[in-house]
């Protein structure tokens, strides 16, 4: 924000320079970006004068001859090419002599006098860059003789400020006044504000349709004399040096008032609303004209001020041209508000706009501040225009408006997060000055902040006030003395930095994107989850919370096989945000570990395949990660359906019965859709519901030989092995060290819809050497159990073979 040092000072006026202010400033938590001089030059002499006469030079028709009155005893002869030269017109005379040659450039080799001691300055040739061609046009009321440094107050700097998005209650000299006063323990020079008298009965209906969005809305009907009366000088320059140019009075004057006090405010054409004023959202596809007369369709979520035929304005953005105020305009309706940032976050980027008033309202705009503010308004256009001025109507659901809570502000935190002990005469003194109501009890105080610090709600907010106008400088530079405590290590739980080390030692890089995600992606991912939608995204493609990692990771899969990458391992940690109403806030955060995995199986290498990665690589992965935890054991994996997933490619990841992940290959449909080049095969593992480390045990080795026997056995189709080899550990007891799949057949001998398979089953015993008929016991044991459990039945009616 770009504001003037006069102006600034005409609401509080510390006795410092200006380096001190700005470094005041800076120090507060205000960037100061620059200091810009309002005059480029200095200059001794240069004064008020009056053109008494004006007539042609004879010698160039493109020259006047003029007379000027300075306030001395004689008129001045005084050579100019302006077009605006004319007599009665007051000006702006200065010195030759006291003006650089190369800050002022004047023509004068068509004059017979070489050395004209006296010009007559322009906006350019004083170092004000006004989009004004031609001599200094001055009031009539300005006085001859004069200086003009004072008149015009060039004398004036032009400080620019970067406000953080927390303070709003900043973009206004108001706002900053209230800063620097609080720094330098003065008083604020308030404009003095009086309620103009209704003189007219013209008042206008108000309706509002959401007064959640809207619980404030004032309006006033002015009839103006004199549209065409020139907006002050001294409101003009105040402006331009805020980097804004002047138009009208009417708009003028209402950015006057956004500059002067933060609060927006707009006018409209009185003539040309028809019926009430509503504020309401908009329709799908409701067509507004903007300011520069293009045409633009609004969605759903932007709230709007109408009539009953049209729209008037986007709420706190901008007006419609349709209603705007021209030179013929003879009444206006001037509307003051208070709009949520809520409703108005977002909305104006979403249309590719950029308003000052957009920038405000998103930010915040004190509750209070609307009655002040059409007051003054009113009162500046009737002064300025002339007129008469109708009663103001205030709709107002106080119920609705922002409530300041009351922050307990202990003295145990204060002193623990500063590390510096602070007066309780001073912290109550910082925070009254800071415009707080504050009573203070005997350990703590109660502080409501005032309603233009809406960013003031947490105790930690008031600590953060207190220190920065104590002055982080005033803080002691001492080392902070804290107790360390030790906390206790659970050594069952495996870190998720151990099980990140895993995946890199089998050939994956970590990747971190970010979680906001693109919403159309995302749908095509989790088509019956609706994510959480971002109320100020920062684009269309970053726009809702993620529901997995995978969104980001498939964007991180496609931009490297753009780029020729054939062997691409990736994973990543991080929280997923799902609506929930029973979680705090309605959001539920979970802890996913989740990867993706494309391209060949191997890095190129002379002396390997190049085979494509498949779903069975990467549930290894997953396996060697679950033995790193010893619960192999524990961890299933059953057919599931996903819509992300290819059919008959997907399983669920339970461990104990508990589901805590899943693995698949992608959906053929999404991988076209989304340009992929190769087969994905992608996993996620909800970290938090992974059990802790089951630790190993020491056993003797056993001194006598184990023995092996293969079965082979015959089960119906949907028996899984897993449960098949679980069954035989079972039954057989501890006696049997291992158990191992080694074949699959189905085909020739084999009924449709069996299958078999062949079992190799070690046995060992740490006491004693097995015999044939322990052996034969334990295995019986096995085959009795498989039967009872899944109708199995030998292959062959025979088993085994004695191999050690």
């Amino acid at each position: 924000m770009k504001f003037s040092e006069f102006w600034l000072r005409e609401w509080v006026d510390p006795a410092i320079d200006i380096s001190s202010l700005c470094s005041q400033i800076s120090m507060a938590g205000l960037s100061v970006n620059s200091i810009e001089a309002v005059q480029f030059h200095s200059f001794n002499k240069i004064v008020v004068g009056k053109i008494e006469q004006c007539y042609s030079n004879p010698d160039s028709s493109n020259i006047w001859m003029t007379q000027v009155n300075i306030g001395i005893d004689r008129l001045l002869d005084i050579p100019c090419n302006a077009s605006n030269c004319r007599r009665g017109l007051k000006v702006v005379v200065a010195r030759c002599d006291h003006l650089s040659s190369s800050s002022v450039k004047v023509d004068v080799s068509h004059i017979r006098e070489k050395h004209p001691r006296w010009i007559l300055c322009s906006f350019s040739q004083l170092g004000l860059f006004i989009n004004q061609e031609g001599v200094i046009e001055l009031p009539c009321n300005s006085v001859i003789g004069s200086d003009v440094l004072q008149y015009l107050r060039i004398n004036d700097n032009i400080i620019d400020v970067s406000i953080t998005p927390n303070r709003g209650d900043c973009l206004s000299i108001l706002g900053i006044a209230r800063d620097v006063s609080v720094l330098n323990r003065m008083s604020l020079n308030e404009v003095d504000i009086f309620p103009v008298t209704a003189s007219i009965p013209d008042i206008i209906q108000i309706h509002i349709d959401d007064i959640e969005a809207c619980p404030r809305y004032l309006a006033r009907v002015i009839k103006l004399d004199n549209l065409r009366s020139a907006t002050p000088f001294w409101i003009q320059e105040k402006l331009r040096r805020c980097g804004m140019r002047s138009l009208n009075p009417v708009v003028d004057i209402t950015n006057y008032i956004l500059l002067e006090l933060g609060q927006p405010i707009h006018a409209f054409d009185r003539d040309r609303i028809s019926g009430a004023i509503i504020v309401r959202y908009s329709k799908e596809n409701e067509i507004f004209q903007l300011p520069d007369g293009s045409e633009t369709r609004l969605g759903t979520d932007t709230l709007v001020v109408a009539d009953e035929y049209k729209i008037l304005a986007m709420a706190g953005i901008c007006g419609s041209q349709e209603v705007g105020i021209t030179l013929d305009t003879k009444s206006i309706v001037l509307e003051c508000a208070f709009f949520s940032s809520l409703a108005i976050i977002g909305r104006a980027r979403k249309y590719g706009l950029y308003t000052e008033s957009s920038s405000r309202f998103e930010r915040g705009v004190d509750s209070e501040l609307q009655n002040k503010a059409i007051e003054r308004a009113t009162h500046l256009l009737l002064t300025i225009c002339g007129g008469s001025a109708g009663s103001i109507i205030d709709i107002t659901y106080q119920n609705k408006l922002p409530s300041r809570d009351v922050i307990i502000l202990y003295r145990v935190n204060l002193d623990r997060l500063i590390g510096n002990i602070i007066e309780d005469v001073v912290v109550t003194d910082i925070l009254h000055r800071l415009g707080c109501k504050v009573t203070k009890q005997l350990d703590y105080w109660e502080v409501r902040s005032p309603s233009w610090r809406f960013d003031l709600v947490l105790e930690e907010d008031l600590i953060e006030e207190i220190t920065r106008i104590y002055g982080y400088n005033n803080i002691v530079n001492i080392s902070i003395k804290t107790n360390l405590v030790i906390s206790r290590r659970n050594n069952k739980a495996l870190s998720l930095k151990r099980a990140k080390t895993l995946l890199v030692d089998r050939g994956y890089q970590e990747a971190i994107t970010y979680s906001f995600v693109n919403p159309k992606l995302q749908k095509l991912l989790h088509p019956r989850d609706e994510g959480l939608g971002l109320l100020n995204p920062v684009s269309v493609e970053m726009s809702v919370m993620r529901l997995s990692l995978w969104t980001g990771l498939l964007g991180a899969i496609l931009y490297n096989q753009n780029r020729q990458q054939l062997h691409i391992r990736f994973f990543e940690s991080g929280l997923r945000f799902v609506p929930d109403i029973k979680a705090p806030l309605g959001i539920r955060q979970e802890l996913i570990l989740a990867g993706v995995v494309s391209g060949y199986r191997y890095a190129e290498h002379w002396d390997l395949p190049k085979d494509l990665v498949d779903f069975y690589d990467v549930k290894g992965d997953l396996e060697s990660l679950f033995q790193l935890l010893s619960q192999a054991d524990n961890v299933e994996f059953f057919p599931v359906v996903n819509p992300a997933f290819h059919p008959g490619q997907c399983a669920g990841i339970y461990m104990l019965q508990e589901y805590i992940g899943c693995i698949g290959t992608i959906n053929p449909f999404l991988e076209q859709k989304l340009g992929l080049k190769s087969r994905v095969i992608m996993f996620e593992i909800f970290w938090e519901k992974v059990l802790g480390r089951i630790f190993p045990h020491a056993h003797p080795l056993s001194p006598f030989p184990f023995n092996r026997r293969d079965i082979s056995i015959i089960v119906p189709e949907h028996v899984r092995a897993s449960d098949v080899l679980k069954e035989c550990k079972k039954a057989g007891g501890e006696t049997v060290i291992c158990v191992n799949l080694f074949d699959i057949y189905r085909g020739q001998g084999i009924v449709q819809g069996f299958k078999s398979f062949a079992i190799s089953i070690i046995i060992q015993d740490i006491c004693r050497t097995l015999h044939e008929k322990d052996l034969a016991v334990i295995i019986g044991r096995c085959i009795k159990s498989l039967e009872k459990r899944f109708q199995a039945s030998l292959r062959d009616g025979r088993y085994g073979s004695n191999k050690r």
